[in-house]
């Protein structure tokens, strides 16, 4: 099939795989935090293929943006957390522009969650910990470095990740200087519920002072 012809044949929220449940915005809480929370258990509850991946858009230098798949690591009332290399393309543009996106798409629910803000790294100890609590794999990717910089070959990467695996099994605390957490402090968080009939409900949260605004938006 062409792709035209395979776009036209999907469909989405098919009700055989999603639930659209319904969603009173004035029940909310006053801020998003706990609302975000409970999405996210409602997510993993339906059996959302991974929950905690998400969108992450920056901007370089020259305000051209840029996106990529990430994971969560957090989020609490120091912000939303993901880790990368210092030294990445993602990294380079977060440090030239201290500004991001994310998006969040749980289709099993036909929800999303936006947010924006600014982004800070965390210190070097948060960094280390963060690392050092996830998996060897984990650990050996960052071990291997070098994200975003071009590759010569497929053995050259084969190589040197075996090394970093080897290393990763050896001294699991083992440090790495480059890998940075960081929290991405929101200014507005939208929570998007999907309708049957497209009467989408968008319950946008704006940060004002220390508290929260919040507001309906046109679907």
């Amino acid at each position: 099939m062409e792709l035209h012809d395979l776009l036209r044949s999907l469909r989405v929220w098919d009700p055989a795989v999603t639930t659209l449940s319904p969603f009173d915005p004035e029940k909310a809480p006053e801020e998003p935090l706990p609302l975000f929370a409970a999405w996210f258990a409602d997510a993993v509850a339906a059996g959302q293929t991974e929950p905690h991946t998400m969108s992450l858009a920056t901007s370089d230098e020259e305000g051209r943006p840029d996106v990529r798949t990430v994971m969560l690591h957090g989020a609490d009332a120091d912000g939303w957390s993901f880790a990368s290399h210092a030294t990445s393309r993602k990294g380079r543009q977060l440090a030239a522009r201290p500004y991001a996106a994310l998006g969040f798409y749980w289709p099993v629910l036909g929800r999303q969650v936006r947010v924006r803000g600014t982004v800070t790294a965390a210190p070097s100890t948060d960094s280390q910990a963060d690392l050092h609590a996830r998996s060897t794999g984990a650990l050996a990717a960052a071990l291997t470095g070098r994200q975003s910089e071009v590759l010569g070959s497929l053995e050259e990467l084969e190589r040197v990740s075996a090394e970093a695996w080897d290393r990763a099994q050896r001294e699991p605390a083992s440090p790495v200087p480059t890998w940075t957490l960081y929290r991405l402090r929101p200014e507005e968080v939208e929570f998007f519920q999907g309708e049957e009939r497209r009467r989408h409900v968008r319950l946008n949260y704006r940060r004002s002072g220390p508290g929260w605004d919040r507001e309906l938006l046109w679907p």
